[in-house]
């Protein structure tokens, strides 16, 4: 599946899921449809993981390639530690400006939507987190750059406020997603992919099951009876033998493999199901 930004693509059934790549891909993208939706809280708070490459010389009002300059360009090559000193002011904690042309929304509009209709945008900067930011090579006026942020993070808006930083303008020239979260590049798989799986009725191969999702949630095995109870929204408890660190979530799964609901703490050793399979 191709998504409206190009990302690479990954889809969870209700109890597996698959990973795709489109064939425009710029990066990873994790997908829930069918009953795994219940699913997406957990991954859209995922950190990411991007490469991609600044322009300097000029600014652009959505601080990508597709939008209109807004500013003369100037020509100039860049040097390691000027450049360096600039993205300190980017790396750990820090308020961002999200760029204009985005989803976030004023008074219930899309910001992108005012911007396109020529209404000045004026959006409230957000607390995001820069846990990585390298330079990977440098080559005239553009910079190759790899971080690993929180979720929310705009990287045209690094790249813009780069540029303004540097007094020449810049925006964001290309933009590859490596991972989201557990999600990996490496472990996307193409249209054609797919396609060649399901004429081949080989398409199980592309599925991950639904219990080996979420691997930061330690998982429990429960037996057929509590099964049902969990199901009936009774709260069940777990092994005090093993480790998972305070946990604030756990797995539920059964014998059979089969993720039965995702459990919140409510005391120790005893969770509450809040998503049910």
């Amino acid at each position: 599946m191709t998504s409206s930004t190009g990302c690479d693509a990954w889809r969870a059934r209700a109890r597996s899921g698959i990973w795709v790549r489109s064939t425009q891909a710029t990066g990873v993208l994790p997908l829930v449809i069918g009953h795994a939706t219940r699913l997406a809280q957990f991954f859209t708070r995922n950190d990411k993981v991007y490469e991609g490459v600044i322009h300097f010389g000029y600014s652009t009002d959505s601080y990508d390639m597709d939008g209109v300059a807004t500013s003369v360009e100037t020509p100039m090559t860049l040097e390691l530690r000027t450049l360096e000193s600039v993205l300190d002011g980017f790396r750990g904690e820090f308020q961002q400006v999200p760029p204009p042309v985005s989803a976030k929304k004023i008074g219930g509009q899309r910001a992108y939507e005012l911007a396109r209709s020529g209404q000045i945008v004026d959006l409230e900067p957000v607390g995001v987190q820069i846990y990585e930011l390298q330079v990977l090579a440098l080559e005239g006026c553009e910079a190759t750059i790899r971080l690993h942020c929180s979720a929310g993070t705009y990287v045209r808006s690094i790249a813009h406020d780069a540029g303004q930083a540097l007094g020449c303008g810049a925006f964001l020239k290309t933009l590859r997603r490596l991972a989201s979260g557990d999600f990996k590049i490496e472990q996307a798989r193409t249209l054609d992919d797919l396609a060649a799986l399901v004429k081949e009725d080989r398409l199980r191969e592309a599925l991950i099951p639904a219990a080996q999702l979420l691997p930061a949630f330690p998982a429990e095995l429960v037996d057929a009876v509590t099964a049902g109870q969990i199901r009936n929204g009774r709260d069940f408890r777990v092994s005090p033998f093993q480790a998972r660190a305070d946990s604030r979530y756990v797995k539920a799964v059964s014998a059979q493999g089969e993720l039965i609901a995702i459990g919140e703490v409510r005391l120790p050793h005893l969770y509450h199901p809040v998503l049910v399979f």
